[in-house]
Order: C-alpha cells, then sequence, then structure tokens
C-alpha cells in the first residue's frame, strides 16, 4: 500500500501561516495534494498537522488528517519522528512518501519516476536532488577582516571540469519503506538520489522568496 503524508504544522515563523497561504489563487497545501493526487501513485494522502484550519483545507481537498501532538510540532521535531507518528495508525502501509507541503514546482512525473527507480534499487530511502551552481570544492571563505582565501586549499588549483559534482538536497520529497522509516534516520546516508532539472525548485524562506516564486510560476504557466 502506498501512502503520501504530508507534514504541516501551524507554527511557521517566518512567513505566517506558509502552508495554507495562497499562492496563485490556492493554498499551497492544497497544490502538494492536487500532485500527490495526480501521480495516481497513493492510496491514501495523509496531512500530518497540530493546526485545525490547515486540517480543514486538507480535508476540504480530499486528504485525511493526523492529529500530531504537541511533542512532534515544535522546531525541533524531525521528519522521521513525524512519519513514523503517522504510520502507528496505518499498518497496512508499506511505501511511504513524505511530501512536503511548500513544493508548487513539483511535477507528478517527479514522484511517479523516483518510485520507479528506487523500486529498482537497493536503497532504503529515494529523494530528489540539484546540482550547485558552482562546484563546492572551489569554494571561498572570508576571515573577519574581510580577506579571502579557499575553502578547500587542496583544490584551489584543480580545474572545475577534474572536480565531482557536487549535490544538495532539494527538500521536496522522500520516498521510504515502512521498515526503513521506522528504525532509520539517517536517509541523506541510505538513499538514491533522484536529480531534478535546474530551476525545478524555489526554496521559499521569506517573503521576497515567495513573490519570486509566484511570479516564476506565472511565467511557466504562461509559457506551457
Amino acid at each position: 500500500m502506498n501512502i503520501c503524508i504530508i507534514p504541516a504544522r501551524g507554527g511557521s515563523k517566518r512567513i505566517p501561516r506558509k502552508n495554507i497561504k495562497d499562492f496563485c489563487g490556492k493554498p499551497m497545501l492544497a497544490r502538494a495534494i492536487a500532485t500527490a493526487k495526480n501521480s495516481q501513485l497513493f492510496e491514501q494522502i495523509i496531512v500530518s498537522t497540530d493546526d485545525s484550519a490547515i486540517a480543514d483545507i486538507a480535508q476540504q481537498h480530499g486528504a485525511t488528517v493526523s492529529q500530531r501532538p504537541a511533542a512532534l510540532a515544535d522546531d525541533y521535531a524531525t521528519t522521521a519522528a513525524v512519519i513514523r507518528h503517522v504510520l502507528q495508525h496505518v499498518p497496512k502501509a508499506s511505501h511511504i512518501c513524505c511530501l512536503y507541503p511548500c513544493t508548487p514546482f513539483l511535477k507528478p512525473q517527479y514522484l511517479t519516476d523516483s518510485f520507479e527507480r528506487w523500486q529498482s534499487s537497493n536503497s532504503l530511502y529515494c529523494f530528489p536532488v540539484l546540482e550547485f551552481e558552482s562546484n563546492v570544492l572551489r569554494s571561498l571563505k572570508l576571515s573577519d577582516t574581510g580577506e579571502v582565501s579557499s575553502m578547500f586549499s587542496q583544490h584551489e588549483l584543480t580545474r572545475t571540469q577534474d572536480l565531482p559534482q557536487a549535490y544538495f538536497d532539494a527538500g521536496q520529497f522522500y520516498w521510504g519503506s515502512r521498515e526503513a522509516w521506522l528504525s532509520e534516520d539517517k536517509i541523506h546516508n541510505h538513499a538514491l538520489g533522484y536529480v531534478l532539472p535546474k530551476y525545478s525548485v524555489v526554496d521559499i524562506d521569506d517573503d521576497n522568496d515567495w513573490r519570486f516564486a509566484e511570479r516564476l510560476y506565472q511565467a511557466q504557466l504562461a509559457l506551457a
């Protein structure tokens, strides 16, 4: 049984009510639910929340709600702990996708493609990654007085084309088996990386990010 779990607590600090804030005419959470539905992968879509307004919107858009305890709704609760809490109440779930709510650029195809690749691998998890625009091994640091030095001096003169490509967690979704979520916290060390196209993710942390994301979303709709 495939299920999608969307963790959406009510205590967003930098963008108040971020998970249900209107994004181009629809609550942000509703877009994540629609993406999960349109993938046709899941027998159940569950929103884990401590917030009644979030719960109402989740139900209005076809998801079920898992009431999250206060201990798992603060700034220190881990994603894995939230998933484990939900799984206590869904014993038949075997393949679980944790989908973050603020993912308006995520396409259903990315969920289906990554699931297929994960199922063909021996990895405990699968999640999307993006390439760093500049190679991190050639990164620089500044002293307190503003003087520049190489972060990795051994690669200061290495040509960038001779360095391994570096990637980072795109922060969109995580596939994992029931056994993996219940027993293994270190996702990054036991996962298959699914490479996303450039510009397919916007990290939305403040109001400027939000406005930029809306404009990019509208531009992509106009070009579609």
